[in-house]
């Protein structure tokens, strides 16, 4: 049931993906941008569809008081001409502090529901000359499939599917976010 009260909860706290995982992804781009301004792109996750041609859908379910919540997402993951339809569903954590001052503001998802439940990635935001530093990281044991669920996860799930969305919704938010004089 989706929350459309204007009072949302209190944050779902998320913790950094582990560091140890059967699979692990990493996605990293400077972007010619300002940290406010890729960062606002980064948490506005209802606009992606809009904004990247693979996503297909997200919405919340729930809103929490920091702009994350619970969240189903859904992103084409391109193979030629052909698409492979995705969808999940994610607790959403908006940590905001670096734009007050203390540790660098931060995204992190917790994979819920789907094929990639318990997955945990991270957005993370530095500044440096010239622009912000984004990096993504996706952490996972893989489905519980006995034998093959942690080798389909390292080598299928996550360099395929995983870093192939993740790439080009890196690549999308930090071109148009490059659009606005730093």
């Amino acid at each position: 049931m989706t929350n459309t009260t204007d009072s949302a909860r209190e944050p779902i706290v998320l913790h950094a993906p582990a560091r140890t995982a059967r699979m692990r992804t990493v996605d990293e781009r400077f972007v010619r941008s300002r940290l406010a301004t890729i960062f606002q792109l980064a948490i506005d996750v209802e606009r992606w569809p809009s904004l990247l041609n693979h996503y297909r859908y997200v919405r919340f379910r729930e809103r929490t008081s920091d702009g994350g919540g619970i969240v189903e997402m859904s992103a084409n993951r391109p193979f030629g001409p052909l698409n492979w339809p995705t969808r999940w569903t994610s607790q959403m954590f908006v940590q905001r502090k670096a734009l007050k001052g203390g540790d660098e503001p931060r995204v992190r998802f917790h994979h819920i529901e789907g094929i990639t439940t318990g997955m945990d990635v991270e957005w993370s935001f530095l500044p440096e000359k010239g622009g912000t530093r984004v990096k993504i990281v996706h952490a996972w044991n893989g489905p519980p499939w006995p034998v093959v669920g942690g080798v389909a996860a390292a080598n299928v799930i996550g360099p395929v599917f995983v870093h192939g969305i993740a790439s080009r919704t890196l690549e999308g938010l930090a071109t148009i976010a490059e659009q606005e004089p730093i």
